[in-house]
């Protein structure tokens, strides 16, 4: 098990940037995928950015270009680098992770019942 907490979540105009944070702690070595998913008001939560321990990083063609996952390994914090933001961006965000890393093959493939550990989440919101 591992604990996530997130911030950096933030209200920003459209075409701005914001920095995601998510700190670990916990049995981080069996987490050998981290991600980020976003929820929208009525809508289900999808995923923009996962990492895996070897550094490969996949994204979905909504966000890709703009969005950028990291991770700093000494800190066990994640990040995800958001530019150009758009009000579709506006959503809470949350950090995930799971033991098992999927083959995406270059196409983003993970949902959220591919992730076991979650944080609370983060508040994005873009005006136009």
């Amino acid at each position: 098990q591992v604990q996530l907490v997130e911030s950096g979540g933030d209200s920003v105009q459209a075409g701005g940037s914001l920095r995601l944070s998510c700190t670990a702690s916990g049995d981080l070595y069996s987490m050998l995928v981290m991600g980020w998913f976003r929820q929208a008001p009525g809508k289900e939560r999808e995923g923009v950015a996962a990492i895996d321990s070897d550094g490969e990083t996949i994204y979905p063609d909504s966000v890709k270009g703009r969005f950028t996952i990291s991770k700093d390994n000494a800190k066990n914090t994640l990040y995800l680098q958001m530019n150009n933001l758009k009000p579709e961006d506006t959503a809470m965000y949350y950090c995930a992770a799971d033991p098992s890393p999927l083959e995406c093959d270059g196409t983003w493939c993970y949902t959220e019942e591919d992730f076991t550990s979650w944080g609370q989440g983060t508040q994005v919101a873009v005006s136009s």
